[in-house]
């Protein structure tokens, strides 16, 4: 019997019975059909084998490209040398075809014949027409033909095939399909027996089905197999699977291997849009027709060489396939391959960043509308906040034709997207180079102010000073774009006490004599200075912010302008007014430049967001993408996510984060003061006292040097007073009092409130009983919301009450404290309060409510759509709502259903009822 092959019994069974029939004197054609590398070979040598078992004689014959020029040299070949064809003309086809058939005729009487004719569709045109015409008079003869036959629908149409004019009575077809993906596992784990079940899966994708590119693979892949199967042919030895590909496709023809390859080299850019038509781009690319693309991508997913993506577009089974359909194509066809691509689908209105896709992988087009399509690539991918994206089609953008203008624009940009992506040097190199090309004057101050802020975040800023002051003594024409140079170097000043000192010295005594020379953003950093120095209120530094925000400022200086507005607002604890000059700023700049007041504006941002206890805006800001590092130290909105944690009592996440931070390496700035402030923080809730006390020391130490001694940045004199030895203690005492004559200076009920709280609790006692009462009043009065101030209030003025021996009072204090603690999500506030309850007897029930019925409408809403798979984008986007306010609705929902996850939110909507 034969040996079957998987998924062959069929053929099997038909071969056989044609070689009984030929035993019995009738004989027939069996043509067996199928595509490259589906196994016809193997098929018809099964057959021979069979045959020879039977006692049946076997002649065979395997067809080449080669055979056409001799006629009928296939047959000749077959039967056997023919002596009778010396001096015969080869026109003479009738004499030579009747040689043969007399000679086919006594080799039948002889024995009965089975003629194996591999790869007939090769064969020379006379022997396929011998070969037809033989098969009607086979009924008569013990002779059965077995010819295979290549079908494959290719790009340029075929021949016709063997049988096409022939009669279904003369002939028998059978055609071979792919092998399904169990007959392939169960093939490969007949020949690797213990291989491993994904690897398995991935080789038989790898193979789409077909025998010989199975095999060829193993062939790469003798011994141990690897997992994952390689993406890369560039990891198989000796090459036999690469070469099977090249195979497949040099026996398709040059047509269907370009679109093939074509096709491959598409894929390799990405997912196709909703709207591509990938038969038409193709053809598009490679000049073929489209019907015909249409009609091989059908047939090639049919063999399963392609697969359907969840796009319902096919693609290659698996990388690997890809990659080999790849190998050895020239880089420049790969190319203008992707240039024709970038045109068809521009001309059909295509995604700009599908366009741009594929001219990163394309030549210099020279062309006006390459440029444009990268330039607004970088557009959607800045606003998408993929920063690396963005920077590889500026860097493709590059190698078109520019101006030394746009050169200096472009690569401008492109330094300050390499810095977002913590490429300092790269980034400090681009804008070197961008600095040196002659261009427009105000595009050569954004240049040097993102040079300059690059250097200066490196700990470069006495360099950065000095190219700042240079570009500005090259600006005597533009005096409105001097100004905004001073401006910018006083603000990268910060990071160098020398450099500040002299920076704002100059401000204050030019301000001094001619207040237009330092503009009105220059004096805006004066009222700043003078808020930190502790010279001036609250209520008088917004009076001269809102009399230079009523002058009109020059474009280049207006976002310095409303980011230091922005700051002294925030610090007045007018909120409100302070998120719109962020917002107004941040809608100034371009995200993709670098800019020192970007960063500003988004810490002012955070600094709101403390202010009014939002933990969930904090911890989102810290995640943003576009968020530009901390250098070589934490940054301002870190010190805020550690406090956050703290607030949560999620301690360990926060001594974490304080852990990944070298600070001996970090650059000095009033940013790594906050984060020593917040570290002090951490230290006191997990009680290492010591630690806490010497971070806030340091903090306070690095701020006086800088001459910022006002409460309103960093209170430190109060933390530090309220980590001491207790009440009565005169250090603690003074340095409380101290803060409170300055929050007094600045009296905003914030600074005030809290002064107030900590000298009441260092003092103790009726004194401090009236203090704690007088900072809960003014905090209670206020306008802003200062709950993250007036919590610990109530905290202190409950303690102090349960000492006093006011017991109801007390607890009245202790209840309001853990609901607003309760509200804000401040879990160590609201821990604290329950326990002082306790100790006091009492038992502290939340007024709020638990489980999915506590949501508001609001948090219903949002947390349903995040449970079905909504981002918290789409999510803004669906209800018209903030991105910032969909993340306080989710933090909110997580609380009050006491989940930690999105991926719980489904259950816990669901099956969570309300809890007292």
């Amino acid at each position: 019997m034969i040996n079957a092959l998987r998924e062959r019994d069929d053929a099997h069974t038909l071969l056989a019975a044609g070689t009984e029939r030929a035993l019995r004197g009738v004989g027939g054609l069996v043509l067996l059909r199928g595509a490259t590398g589906t196994g016809r070979t193997a098929v018809l040598e099964a057959a021979a084998a069979h045959a020879v078992e039977r006692g049946v004689c076997v002649l065979r014959a395997r067809c080449s490209p080669e055979d056409d020029g001799m006629p009928l040299s296939t047959v000749g070949r077959l039967l056997g040398h023919v002596p009778e064809y010396a001096g015969m003309p080869s026109s003479d086809y009738h004499r030579r075809a009747a040689r043969l058939w007399e000679l086919l005729r006594s080799l039948a009487a002889r024995s009965p014949l089975l003629l194996a004719v591999d790869d007939v569709h090769l064969a020379d045109r006379s022997s396929r027409r011998w070969l037809a015409e033989a098969a009607g008079h086979l009924d008569r003869m013990p002779v059965l033909v077995v010819a295979t036959e290549r079908s494959q629908y290719d790009i340029e149409p075929q021949p016709a095939g063997l049988t096409h004019a022939l009669s279904a009575s003369f002939v028998r077809t059978h055609t071979l399909a792919p092998l399904t993906d169990g007959a392939s596992a169960e093939m490969l784990g007949a020949l690797l027996p213990g291989a491993d079940p994904e690897w398995t899966a991935e080789c038989v994708r790898a193979s789409a089905g077909h025998p010989l590119l199975l095999l060829a693979l193993l062939d790469d892949l003798r011994g141990t197999p690897p997992l994952p199967l390689p993406d890369s042919c560039a990891a198989l030895y000796p090459g036999a699977y690469p070469a099977a590909v090249a195979w497949w496709l040099d026996s398709a023809g040059t047509a269907t291997a370009d679109v093939a390859r074509a096709l491959a080299a598409l894929e390799e850019v990405g997912t196709p849009d909703p709207g591509d038509d990938p038969p038409a781009l193709l053809a598009e690319a490679t000049g073929a027709d489209p019907a015909r693309v249409a009609g091989w991508l059908t047939a090639m997913t049919r063999l399963g060489l392609l697969r359907l993506g969840p796009d319902g577009q096919p693609r290659y089974a698996h990388p690997l396939l890809r990659d080999a359909v790849l190998t050895g194509w020239p880089t420049p066809r790969r190319q203008e391959v992707h240039r024709a691509a970038a045109e068809a689908l521009l001309s059909r209105g295509g995604r700009v960043e599908a366009v741009a896709r594929h001219l990163l992988r394309a030549p210099v087009v020279g062309k006006p509308w390459a440029l444009r399509v990268l330039r607004d690539a970088v557009t959607v991918a800045v606003d998408g906040a993929r920063a690396d994206d963005a920077v590889a089609y500026l860097r493709r953008a590059l190698d078109e034709p520019l101006s030394d203008a746009r050169r200096q624009r472009l690569l401008t940009e492109l330094g300050s997207l390499e810095y977002h992506s913590a490429d300092a040097g790269a980034a400090i190199s681009r804008l070197a180079e961008a600095l040196h090309l002659e261009g427009d004057p105000r595009d050569r101050v954004h240049t040097a102010i993102a040079l300059g802020t690059a250097l200066a975040g490196q700990g470069e800023v006495r360099t950065a000073m000095g190219m700042l002051r240079r570009t500005e003594a090259g600006l005597s024409e533009h005096p409105g774009l001097a100004r905004t140079v001073q401006t910018a170097t006083a603000i990268l000043s910060d990071q160098d006490q020398v450099q500040r000192q002299e920076a704002y010295g100059w401000l204050g005594e030019t301000a001094a004599r001619s207040p237009e020379l330092v503009g009105t953003a220059g004096q805006a950093l004066l009222v700043r200075y003078a808020a930190t120095a502790g010279l001036v209120s609250a209520q008088d530094a917004m009076k001269q912010v809102h009399a230079l925000l009523a002058v009109p400022a020059d474009p280049s200086a207006e976002p310095f302008l409303l980011g230091t507005a922005a700051a002294v607002a925030q610090w007045a604890d007018e909120l409100d007014e302070a998120e719109r000059l962020v917002e107004r700023g941040l809608a100034l700049q371009s995200c993709s430049l670098l800019h020192p007041m970007h960063r500003a504006l988004v810490n002012t941002r955070a600094d709101i967001a403390a202010a009014r206890g939002d933990q969930a805006a904090l911890l989102a800001a810290a995640a943003d993408p576009r968020r530009i590092p901390a250098d070589a130290g934490p940054g301002n909105i870190d010190a805020h996510v550690l406090m956050a944690l703290v607030h949560a009592d999620r301690t360990d996440e926060a001594q974490r984060l304080a852990a990944g931070f070298d600070l001996r390496r970090a650059p000095d700035s009033w940013e790594l003061n906050r984060f020593l402030y917040a570290r002090g923080v951490l230290r006191a809730a997990v009680g290492d006292s010591a630690g806490a006390l010497h971070d806030w020391l340091e903090c306070g130490r690095r701020q006086l040097a800088r001459e910022v001694v006002s409460p309103v940045v960093t209170p430190w004199r109060t933390a530090v007073a309220e980590c001491g030895p207790g009440p009565g203690a005169g250090e603690a005492v003074e340095l409380a009092e101290e803060e409170l004559r300055l929050a007094e200076v600045w009296n905003t009920p914030r600074t005030v409130g809290r002064a107030l709280r900590v000298l009441g609790t260092v003092t103790g006692g009726r004194r401090g009983l009236e203090l704690a009462g007088e900072a809960v009043r003014i905090l209670r009065g206020a306008t802003a919301d200062t709950d993250m101030e007036l919590i610990p209030a109530l905290l202190a003025q409950g303690r102090q009450l349960m000492g006093a021996g006011e017991r109801s009072r007390a607890r009245d204090c202790l209840r309001e404290a853990a609901e607003r603690a309760e509200r804000k999500g401040a879990v160590r506030f609201h821990a604290l309060a329950a326990r002082a309850l306790r100790e006091g007897g009492a038992r502290h029930h939340s007024s709020s409510r638990t489980g999915s019925a506590a949501l508001t409408a609001s948090e219903r809403r949002v947390a349903e759509l995040a449970a079905d798979g909504r981002t918290n984008a789409e999510i803004a986007g669906l209800l018209h709502l903030a991105r910032r306010t969909v993340e306080t609705h989710l933090t909110h929902a997580y609380r009050k259903l006491r989940i930690r996850r999105r991926s719980e939110l489904t259950g816990a909507l669901g099956k969570r009822g309300e809890e007292a």
